[in-house]
C-alpha cells in the first residue's frame, strides 16, 4: 500500500507538468485563433469577387482597369486632334510637291517620266483622300438594340443586349460593333463591319504614297542635304574661314608653306531665302514620308495577314488562346471564318467577278460589304463545329 506521500509527490508533478504546458497551450490557442480568423476574413474577400472562370488575366484587367478608364477617355476626346493632325501632315505633303517636287520634275525630267509622275500620283491621292473620308464617316455596325430572331452568341455584359457571331463591345464608343476590328483614334471611329475595307485601302494607299514619295524625292533630299552642310547658310564656308564685314573670306589657314599667313577671297555666293525654304521643306518631306512608310507599312503587313487567315485583330487572341486550349487535348482548331487565302481577299474587298480588281479595288468605289455583319456564311469543312 502506498502512502500519501507518494500521492502528494504524483500530484505535485503533474500539477508542474500542466504549469510548464500551460504558456505553451496559450500560445497554441492564440495562433489557432489568429488563424481562423484570418482563414475567415479570406472568405469573406474572396466572397465578394470570387468567380469560378478567375485567371491571371481577370486579375491583371481589374488592375488595370483605371488605366483602361483614363485611355478610353483621352482617346475619345483626343479623336479630333488626331483626325486634324492626319490632314495637316497629309495637306503639307501635297503643297510642298505641288510648290517645290513638280517643278523641279518639269524642268529636269524627259516627258515620260513626268507623265509617270502626274498620272500616279494623282491617282494615289485619289485613293487616299476617298479610303480616308469613307473610313471616318462610315459606321462601323451595331447590332439591333431590340429582340430580333438573329442568332446570338452571347450576352453583352456592358450593353445587356444580344452579340451576334464576331461582335464585340469597344469601351470607347461605349456600344457593340459588328465585326469588330480595333478602335482607330487616327479614325475617330471603330473599326468594324462597314468600314473595315475603308481602314485598310486607306492604309495601304497612304503607304504606297509615302513609299513613292521618299524614293522620288531621295535625289533632291540628298542635294537639299549637302547643300546644308555646304556652310552657305550661316556664312561659314570651311575650316578656319569666316566672312568679314566688308563680304570677304578671312582664312587663318592658307594653302602654303607659312602658318598663320591671312588673305583675302572673294565668298561664294549663299543661298537666297527661297532657296532654303525649298531645301528645309524637301527634308521635311523624305524624313515625313520615310518615318510614315515604315510604320504605316508594317500595320498594313499585320492586317493583310490576319485578312488571309480570316480573322480580326480581336479574334487574332482569341483564337490563339483557343489554339492553345484544343492542342492540349489533342484537337485541331479551325477558324470557322476562313474560307481559304484567295476566298478571304475576295470576300472582304467585294470581288465577284474579274472586272471587280479594277472597279472596286484599283478605283474608288463605295459598295456595300459581303452581308450583314449579323450572320456569316461558314465553310463546308465546318459543319457547326469548331475542332476536330
Amino acid at each position: 500500500m502506498r502512502s500519501w506521500r507518494w500521492y502528494l509527490s504524483r500530484v505535485m508533478r503533474l500539477f508542474l507538468r500542466w504549469f510548464r504546458l500551460c504558456p505553451q497551450r496559450g500560445r497554441r490557442k492564440r495562433q489557432s485563433r489568429v488563424r481562423d480568423l484570418w482563414n475567415y476574413w479570406k472568405v469573406i474577400m474572396k466572397s465578394l469577387y470570387f468567380n469560378v472562370l478567375n485567371n491571371s488575366d481577370t486579375v491583371l484587367d481589374c488592375a488595370f482597369e483605371p488605366i483602361y478608364w483614363l485611355v478610353d477617355n483621352l482617346t475619345r476626346w483626343f479623336g479630333v486632334v488626331f483626325v486634324s493632325l492626319v490632314i495637316a501632315l497629309t495637306s503639307s505633303v501635297v503643297i510642298i510637291v505641288y510648290l517645290c517636287v513638280l517643278p523641279i520634275i518639269f524642268s529636269t525630267y524627259p516627258f515620260h517620266w513626268i507623265l509617270w509622275h502626274l498620272c500616279y500620283g494623282h491617282w494615289n491621292l485619289l485613293m487616299v483622300v476617298f479610303f480616308y473620308y469613307k473610313a471616318t464617316t462610315t459606321h462601323p455596325g451595331f447590332p439591333p438594340q431590340e429582340k430580333s430572331d438573329i442568332p446570338t452568341v452571347t450576352i453583352c455584359k456592358k450593353c445587356i443586349v444580344p452579340k451576334p457571331a464576331r461582335t464585340h463591345h469597344c469601351s470607347i464608343c461605349n456600344r457593340c460593333i459588328l465585326k469588330m476590328d480595333h478602335h482607330c483614334p487616327w479614325l475617330n471611329n471603330c473599326v468594324g463591319h462597314f468600314n473595315h475595307r475603308y481602314f485598310f485601302s486607306f492604309c495601304l494607299y497612304m503607304s504606297m504614297g509615302c513609299i513613292y514619295c521618299s524614293i522620288s524625292v531621295k535625289d533632291m533630299f540628298l542635294d537639299a542635304y549637302n547643300a546644308i552642310e555646304s556652310g552657305r547658310y550661316m556664312g561659314v564656308h570651311a575650316q578656319g574661314e569666316v566672312i568679314t564685314d566688308v563680304g570677304l573670306i578671312y582664312s587663318l589657314l592658307p594653302p602654303g608653306d607659312t602658318p598663320g599667313q591671312s588673305y583675302f577671297q572673294t565668298p561664294p555666293p549663299t543661298f537666297t531665302h527661297q532657296e532654303r525654304m525649298v531645301h528645309k521643306s524637301l527634308i521635311y518631306l523624305w524624313v515625313l514620308t520615310s518615318s510614315v512608310a515604315v510604320a504605316l507599312g508594317g500595320l498594313t503587313l499585320w492586317h493583310a495577314l490576319l485578312i488571309t487567315r480570316g480573322e480580326t485583330s480581336v479574334e487574332r487572341h482569341i483564337n490563339h488562346k483557343e489554339r492553345k486550349r484544343l492542342k492540349l487535348k489533342g484537337k485541331l482548331f479551325r477558324n470557322p471564318y476562313h474560307h481559304g487565302k484567295l476566298n478571304n481577299w475576295k470576300v472582304f474587298l467585294g470581288v465577284q467577278k474579274q472586272s471587280h480588281w479594277l472597279t472596286r479595288v484599283l478605283l474608288p468605289s463605295s459598295h456595300a460589304p459581303h452581308g450583314d455583319g449579323l450572320t456569316w456564311d461558314s465553310p463546308a469543312y465546318r459543319n457547326n463545329t469548331m475542332a476536330i
